[in-house]
Parts: structure tokens; C-alpha cells; sequence
């Protein structure tokens, strides 16, 4: 799994969160994120803490968690994310046998996960999904760049180790 959550990487979550990161155990950040003046405005807040290259089970992967007043989420085998300006979030995305799940991040301390969501529904035609699906595809459509670069380095990786006459990956 190539290496996602950079110090370059953790720069620009720093930037569109507007909070620093702290950091533990070298590849471990946390952001905590607030939202709301206090004065009539509702108070969110959460925690987000990524885990970089962690054993997950018997493999290695990156992790990210979410920390809310009312839940706990998490996101295994993270592959990559995508900050949108514009929206004020971060959305995380990993992938597995063509089903993704997607962990999204406002700076407004609000988050969404999407889970086990079929990739072809991101690239397919919106107006033909019912608006509870749509809203799925439409959120993590903005990962498809993340996701094509992932599957060509998977693909040039497992090229690469039978050129050197190793075993291809199942």
C-alpha cells in the first residue's frame, strides 16, 4: 500500500481543517475539529485520527478514525483522500473487490460514512438511482482520481515483481 498520509499530505488536512495536527508514534495524527460559537449556534465537535502503515489483522494499512459525542467510526485500509475546498471536507476512501467505503470530514466537525457502496455507481448515470443511492455515488465520485491512481500502482507493483520473477499477488 503506498504511502497516503505524507507530512506534505497532513499540511493540507491542516489547512482545510484550520486546526494543527498533533502527532505520537511518527506515522499517528489527530485533529480536533469545532464548529459553533456557543451562543445559539450548536457546539459539534470531533476527533479524526489517522494511523499510517498500522497493522490491521494480519496485514499492514493505513486507518483512519473518527470520534463524535455519539459514535465511533472507522475507516480500514484507507487508500487514499481528496480535499474539497469548496465543500469545506476531506473524503476518505479505500477499496476492496470493487466496493468502497468512504469516511468524509467537514470542518464544521459534521462526518459521513458511506459503506460497501458498488464502484461501477460512481461512474454510471445519476438520474437513474433512486436519491438515497445517488447521494453515495455523487459523494464519492470525487475519489475516482485517487482510486485510478491506486489501481495503477497496484497494477505496476505486481508487474514489477513478476518481471523480477516473484509471485504474482492473488
Amino acid at each position: 500500500m503506498a504511502t497516503v498520509f505524507t507530512p506534505a499530505a497532513i499540511r493540507r488536512l491542516e489547512a482545510l481543517f484550520g486546526v494543527r495536527a498533533t502527532s505520537s508514534a511518527g506515522s499517528s495524527y489527530r485533529f480536533e475539529i469545532a464548529s459553533g460559537d456557543g451562543r445559539g449556534a450548536p457546539v459539534r465537535r470531533l476527533a479524526l485520527e489517522i494511523y499510517g502503515d498500522v497493522r490491521i489483522g494480519k496485514k499492514r494499512g493505513n486507518l483512519v478514525s473518527v470520534y463524535t459525542e455519539a459514535a465511533h467510526l472507522q475507516l480500514h485500509f484507507c487508500s487514499g483522500f481528496v480535499l474539497s475546498e469548496d465543500l469545506g471536507e476531506a473524503t476518505f476512501v479505500g477499496e476492496y473487490r470493487g466496493k468502497l467505503s468512504g469516511l468524509i470530514v467537514e470542518k464544521t466537525a459534521g462526518c459521513t460514512l458511506f459503506a460497501n457502496v458498488d464502484r461501477e455507481i460512481l461512474s454510471g448515470d445519476f438520474t437513474q438511482l433512486s436519491p438515497e443511492v445517488m447521494l453515495s455515488g455523487v459523494a464519492l465520485s470525487l475519489t475516482e482520481p485517487v482510486l485510478e491512481a491506486e489501481k495503477k500502482s497496484s497494477r505496476r507493483r505486481r508487474t514489477g515483481s513478476r518481471r523480477r520473477g516473484a509471485a504474482a499477488r492473488p
